[in-house]
């Protein structure tokens, strides 16, 4: 029997690079919203205990019910999506569960809507920071994605240390566009200090999408000395990622992830793209409370 999601999503925090408030990439969003570290035994099989909320006074006690977890660490990304230059970048971070449902951290608001056995439904909102054409000398003359609001939804099913989800997520404003992604995640405790995960998955955006982030207008290639071109709706990218999390006590982590993108379809092919091939790494230290 289904039933709404009330009490099963409790002890969960997300180590959420706050790195998206400085940048134009979608695949840091992707990256962010992937480096969650759940810490409720039945998800991941981390037996590290929770802190004593005994420990803190009121406050802490509150932050502790909370599941608020703070820190910060780097990041580097391509310059833009489709950029062969890099940048490396802090990463301040915070988030936080209310009502065991709703997780806020720094890409927008994931909020739990209902739970059957391995099945879980949840809804997004978030924003897509769109892009500057001053990001990169070879996005000048392009002009400027505006910024856009993004509702979306996520389903996914797990089986044991695997999870196999599908997202949709719609940009409203901006590209005015749509992404779907499908992909698996798994996670794997080696010890109690050690949890290690893998992560695969394809991306797939409509022509507004498309045409906004890789598509050259006439009157944009007349400004930038680009090529003309359409960019249609269909296969954009495909990730894989490898994770590591080190918990030195109950309080403190640090994590590592590294990633690669690889550019498909009409996304490859634009003039806009330098390389199809687009490599991250995060580096971050967290504070549980």
């Amino acid at each position: 029997m289904f039933k709404l999601v009330s009490g099963t999503f409790a002890g969960r925090a997300s180590l959420a690079a706050m790195a998206i408030v400085f940048s134009t990439h979608s695949e840091i969003v992707q990256a962010a919203d992937a480096i969650a570290v759940d810490t409720d035994a039945d998800d991941t099989g981390d037996v590290t205990p929770p802190p004593d909320p005994s420990r803190f006074g009121r406050f802490e006690q509150q932050l502790a019910g909370w599941h608020v977890v703070l820190g910060g660490g780097a990041i580097i990304v391509p310059k833009y999506e489709g950029s062969n230059e890099f940048k490396v970048m802090p990463v301040p971070f915070v988030s936080a569960t209310f009502l065991d449902t709703v997780r806020v951290d720094p890409t927008g608001a994931n909020i739990a809507v209902y739970e059957h056995g391995p099945f879980e439904l949840s809804a997004r909102l978030g924003y897509d920071m769109g892009r500057k054409e001053d990001d990169a000398d070879r996005l000048r003359g392009l002009g400027d994605v505006d910024m856009g609001a993004v509702v979306g939804a996520k389903a996914a099913v797990k089986f044991g240390p695997a999870k196999i989800y599908a997202q949709l997520d719609k940009t409203i404003g901006g590209s005015d566009g749509m992404q779907g992604t499908l992909g698996i995640e798994v996670t794997q405790p080696l010890s109690q200090s050690w949890m290690v995960g893998a992560g695969a998955s394809v991306v797939f955006a409509d022509e507004k999408y498309m045409q906004a982030y890789f598509g050259v207008t006439p009157e944009q290639s007349a400004r930038s000395g680009l090529t003309q071109y359409d960019a249609r709706a269909g296969l954009k990218r495909a990730d894989f990622s490898i994770s590591a999390t080190y918990t030195l006590n109950h309080n403190w982590m640090v994590r590592g992830k590294a990633g690669v993108g690889i550019l498909m379809g009409d996304a490859a092919d634009s003039p806009v793209v330098v390389d199809k091939v687009q490599p991250s790494g995060m580096l971050l230290v967290g504070y549980r409370f």
